[in-house]
C-alpha cells in the first residue's frame, strides 16, 4: 500500500514547523533494535535506546506523527479511564504495581523529558482536572483519589464551588485533578521524539511501511523486516503501530491488529477566545476531560484556542454535522464564550480493548509490542517506550512495568469496526442515569 504523503487538515498540521525531511529505506541495513512506527511509542523507545548507545533503527510508513499520536487532542493524563490501581492490581500482581506506579509517572516523566531534550512541544503542565457530570458521580473521584493516594499520586478532591471557579461552568459537582497533568501540541511532540532519538543517534526512515517481519534461528538469525525498496536485519525488534497496525500492510501482525478496535476520534479547534473569556473559562488553562462516556474534554492551546472534539455514530459529513452539535455543548458549559465557531475540525483513530486494559505481547524472540491506549496514550505511550526499551535489552521481566499475555484477537473483528461507532448510544444512555447506590 503506498502510504498517504499529506496531513490530515488539522490545527497541528497547520500550526506546527515541517519536522525533517527523513529518507525512505532504500538498501539493506543491520541493525541491533528496529522499531516499526515513529509515533510516540516507537520515537521514545529508539530514543531512549540510542541515549544507552544501542544500535537503533526507526521505521516510519508515512511520517513521524502521520497517525494517532499526531492527531490527538494532546491531554496529558496520568491515569487510564479505566481500570483504575486496583483492577490493574489484581488482574496482574505485582507487574500491575509496577504498571501502576509508571502510569502515576508518566505525566511528570513527559513533560521531564521535554525539557531535558529541548523540544518545542508547546507544553503546559498546568494540572488535568476530571469533573464529575452527576452528583453520585463524585463517588468515582473519590474511589480514584482513594486508590491513585494510596500509591504515591499528588491527587486531590475538587469541590462543586472550587470547581466552579476553576471551570467557569456550573454544568459539574466538583471532581478531582493530578497537577502532574497538562497538555501538549502532539505533532510537535511526535516529531521533536523523532528528532531526538536522532541526534542520540538512532537512524529514522520514513515512507517505508514494513510489509513483513520474520525471524530466523542459528549465528546469522534474527529478525528480517521488510519494505518496498529495502530491508533491515536485527537481533530485537519493537512493533510501535497500536491503532494503525493494519493499516499499511494488513498482513504484518493481523493477531494485534485484530485485538483493538480502531475508533474515530474528532478533534476541533475553535476561533482563539478573547481574554476576558479566557479569565473566566478555565483560567488555569489545565486539560479537562469529565465523566461522560460520550467524553466532554477540553483545553487551551498556546494560540489561545479552545481544543476539544465529540463522537459521531455515522462520520459522514462529520466535519459539518458536529460544528453546531459540539457548537451548542461549549456554550451550554461555559456562556462567557458566547459564540463560538470552530476553524479546523479532524480525526484519527485510537485503539480501544473490549475491557480498557493496555496490552503487551511477546512477538517471538526479543520482540515485544503493546496495544490500547484508550484514550490516554500520550503520557502512557512515551513511558512505555522507555519500558519496551528496557524489554529488549535483557532486563528482566520481573523488573518490568510490563505483564506480557498471549494476544486476543476479537472474534468478528470486521464487524465489531463497523458497530463500534454504535457504543456512543449506549453510552448516551448512560450518562443520562444516575449511577446506582
Amino acid at each position: 500500500m503506498t502510504p498517504p504523503l499529506d496531513w490530515p487538515p488539522s490545527l497541528w498540521a497547520a500550526a506546527t514547523p515541517p519536522g525533517p525531511d527523513w529518507p525512505a529505506l532504500d538498501e539493506s541495513i543491520r541493525t541491533d533494535v528496529a522499531v516499526i512506527g515513529a509515533g510516540f511509542t516507537g520515537s521514545s523507545t529508539a530514543l531512549h535506546l540510542a541515549r544507552r548507545g544501542i544500535d537503533v533503527t526507526l521505521i516510519e510508513a508515512a511520517e513521524p506523527g502521520w497517525g494517532a499520536s499526531g492527531r490527538n487532542n494532546g491531554q496529558v493524563i496520568p491515569t487510564l479511564s479505566r481500570p483504575d490501581p486496583d483492577d490493574l492490581i489484581a488482574r496482574h500482581g505485582a507487574a500491575g504495581e509496577r504498571l501502576v506506579h509508571l502510569i502515576r509517572d508518566s505525566a511528570a516523566g513527559l513533560f521531564d523529558l521535554i525539557r531535558a531534550e529541548g523540544i518545542d512541544a508547546e507544553a503546559e503542565q498546568n494540572g488535568w482536572i476530571q469533573p464529575v457530570h452527576t452528583p453520585g458521580r463524585i463517588r468515582i473521584a473519590e474511589r480514584r483519589v482513594r486508590q491513585w493516594s494510596a500509591h504515591g499520586a499528588p491527587v486531590d478532591m475538587i469541590s462543586a464551588q472550587s470547581m466552579r471557579e476553576r471551570l467557569g461552568s456550573d454544568a459539574w459537582h466538583g471532581g478531582w485533578w493530578n497537577p502532574t497533568g497538562g497538555h501538549v501540541n502532539p505533532l510537535a511532540l511526535a516529531r521533536g521524539l523523532a528528532g531526538a532519538a536522532h541526534r542520540a543517534g538512532a537512524r529514522v526512515f520514513a515512507r517505508s511501511p514494513v510489509l513483513s517481519m520474520t525471524h530466523t534461528s542459528g549465528p546469522q538469525g534474527g529478525w528480517l523486516l521488510t519494505t518496498a525498496r529495502g530491508q533491515v536485519r536485527a537481533r530485537a525488534l519493537v512493533l510501535a503501530t497500536n491503532a494503525y497496525t493494519g493499516e499499511f500492510a494488513p498482513q504484518l501482525a493481523p493477531s494485534i491488529a485484530r485485538e483493538v478496535v480502531p475508533m474515530l476520534s474528532w478533534q476541533m479547534a475553535t476561533a482563539p477566545v478573547g481574554e476576558a473569556a479566557r479569565r473566566i473559562v478555565i483560567p488555569g488553562r489545565q486539560a479537562v476531560s469529565d465523566t461522560h462516556g460520550e467524553l466532554y474534554f477540553m483545553r487551551y492551546d498556546a494560540r489561545h484556542r479552545l481544543i476539544t472534539g465529540g463522537a459521531l455514530v455515522n462520520r459522514r459529513d462529520g466535519a459539518q454535522r458536529l460544528k453546531p452539535y459540539v457548537g451548542a455543548r461549549l456554550q451550554r458549559l461555559f456562556p462567557a464564550l458566547g459564540e463560538v465557531r470552530f476553524d479546523y475540525v479532524w480525526n484519527g483513530y485510537l485503539a480501544m480493548t473490549d475491557d480498557y486494559f493496555p496490552r503487551m505481547h511477546r512477538l517471538g524472540p526479543d520482540a515485544v509490542t503493546w496495544v490500547g491506549c484508550n484514550g490516554r496514550g500520550v503520557g502512557l505511550s512515551v513511558a512505555l517506550g522507555r519500558e519496551l526499551a528496557r524489554a529488549v535489552t535483557g532486563t528482566p521481566e520481573d523488573e518490568l512495568a510490563l505483564s506480557f499475555s498471549e494476544p486476543r484477537p476479537l472474534p468478528l473483528h470486521g464487524l465489531a469496526r463497523k458497530v463500534a461507532p454504535l457504543m456512543l448510544l449506549l453510552y448516551r444512555y448512560r450518562d443520562r442515569r444516575e449511577i446506582a447506590a
